[in-house]
């Protein structure tokens, strides 16, 4: 079946009824760490990830990989989950490529790729968030025939953050970001379909961004839905130690906190020493981490939120009775995979590990499931886990609704934002000042270099002095255009942001006004 970014309907579209509906969706989201001349060992660990996801059990129905930036590590994880997988998109944005795919067992009918208005600065190139053009990669899967079997997936990947908040000078773009998504996913719920927004966030639980994509968009976190009390971030976290939870060991973070990075147990945050013995072929440095021990710096940075646009409104068959089939899509379990290690290179598969969903659609009326066993087997000299195929630290909850209503935030949450908006802003016209101020400059000293040669006494300085003259001007050109186009066009898009917050808080006041009367 050959890749499209969309694929037509084979069947005309009726009325949804509980047998139009796949039973349950299989979800499953990872950063493959896919940096080309950058990450290690890329080829052979995307080529291990896609083997990997291949022979899951369960399989996997839906796939959001980040950071798989070339078409040839698409390809090849393509060509291996066909079977399983057969309709996938690769999502070109930016400069480099936003590295964003979406693998489907259904048909992809319509698909678009979104950049974000805030992504960055081109000056920060070493970091390359504004070249990749970050954005959202959007599908429309077709699921059934019904009108309402449809899945809107939205597969992301937020800006990174250098800084521990609140010192992070781009917490302002990561939490317009965050914004945007949720904008998209209240979208999509309001046109009555299925949900899923997965990726890597880059963000902590109950964080700002958090709390903005649950509050404005009737999604929930999957796996805060299962462990509500699951931690806020790594041990060493404020928030985290103002909680007094004991520390937390490798085990728990993955079973119960479900950390998806930092964690103790990936060989990509061992020290460098580690790291070079296990390059070595030494075997013994392959089980030097127990899971019972402490684990403090282990979080969870990937997510999957889920919202079932259907509602209270109950799914049916038009030739039942008035009473009706009520079906619901639940949260069966979630669960921490790909934390084995590659066969040969024994390192994991990538700096993250995968975080993955089992949806379930069945009839209201139907009794919750039992719970599952959250054990974990102990590790193998060989491959850092047990030898099971696809071992998965998982969580098993009773029923829980996709249904959650969207709701507005205290008014102080959005002062605080527009607080960071204003805060940005006022950089941001700095920056522009000084930077078209230095291009000012630099015209004025090339031209004066220009000059100058006029009376240069020896050739050499007459040299200088037009070499000097030309890269002053163009460094000075170039940070002209900056501060002229690229500043200018993030300031009007802070100008959008602060808008759409300043409304979203005048509705918040107005319904604590109408509430308290």
């Amino acid at each position: 079946m050959p890749d499209a970014a969309a694929t037509p309907a084979t069947a005309p579209v009726s009325a949804s009824s509980a047998d139009d509906t796949p039973p349950k969706i299989e979800i499953l989201s990872l950063n493959c760490w896919g940096l080309k001349y950058i990450a290690r060992h890329r080829r052979a660990r995307l080529q291990e990830i896609g083997a990997r996801i291949a022979r899951q059990d369960p399989p996997p129905q839906l796939v959001g990989l980040q950071e798989c930036w070339t078409q040839e590590d698409y390809r090849v994880i393509r060509d291996q989950t066909r079977a399983i997988l057969p309709y996938g998109k690769f999502y070109h944005s930016g400069i480099f490529g936003g590295g964003l795919t979406i693998l489907s067992q259904w048909p992809i009918e319509e698909s678009s790729m979104l950049r974000y208005p805030l992504n960055g600065r081109p000056t920060a190139f070493f970091r390359g968030d504004w070249f990749v053009g970050k954005g959202v990669a959007c599908a429309r899967i077709r699921l059934g025939p019904g009108r309402a079997n449809v899945l809107e997936v939205f597969n992301t990947h937020l800006h990174a953050p250098y800084e521990g908040e609140p010192n992070d000078s781009y917490l302002c773009h990561r939490t317009a970001q965050a914004w945007e998504i949720a904008k998209l996913m209240r979208g999509a719920a309001e046109r009555g379909h299925l949900v899923v927004g997965m990726g890597d966030f880059n963000m902590l639980p109950l964080s700002l961004a958090h709390r903005l994509i649950t509050a404005h968009a009737p999604v929930c976190d999957v796996w805060r839905a299962l462990h509500p009390h699951s931690s806020v971030g790594p041990a060493t976290n404020a928030l985290e130690m103002a909680r007094q939870k004991p520390m937390p060991s490798v085990e728990y973070n993955l079973s119960d906190n479900g950390a998806t990075c930092d964690s103790a147990w990936n060989t990509w945050r061992w020290p460098k020493s580690l790291q070079k013995r296990l390059d070595k072929g030494d075997v013994d440095v392959a089980g030097s981490v127990e899971l019972h021990q402490d684990d403090p710096y282990a979080k969870r940075l990937d997510y999957i939120f889920v919202g079932d646009g259907q509602g209270d409104v109950a799914r049916r068959d038009d030739d039942d009775d008035d009473d009706g089939d009520r079906h619901a899509w639940t949260i069966e379990r979630a669960r921490v995979g790909m934390t084995e290690r590659h066969p040969t290179l024994r390192c994991s598969l990538s700096d993250h590990f995968s975080v993955e969903a089992t949806l379930r659609y069945s009839p209201l009326s139907s009794s919750p499931l039992p719970p599952a066993e959250n054990g974990v087997s102990p590790p193998s000299a060989e491959n850092g886990v047990s030898s099971n195929d696809e071992k998965k630290l998982t969580t098993t909850a009773s029923h829980l609704r996709l249904n959650p209503t969207p709701k507005l935030l205290p008014t102080e949450t959005y002062d605080e934002i527009l607080a960071m908006i204003r805060k940005y802003t006022l950089r941001e016209l700095r920056q522009r000042r000084l930077r078209l101020s230095h291009f000012i400059v630099q015209v004025t000293l090339s031209i004066g270099c220009l000059v100058a040669v006029w009376w240069a006494p020896y050739n050499y300085v007459a040299f200088l002095l037009m070499l000097l003259s030309t890269l002053g001007l163009a460094a000075g050109t170039l940070d002209g255009l900056i501060g002229g186009l690229f500043v200018g066009s993030e300031i009007r898009a802070l100008k959008e942001f602060k808008w759409e917050i300043g409304n979203a808080r005048a509705r918040a006041a107005t319904a604590a006004a109408s509430s308290a009367s």
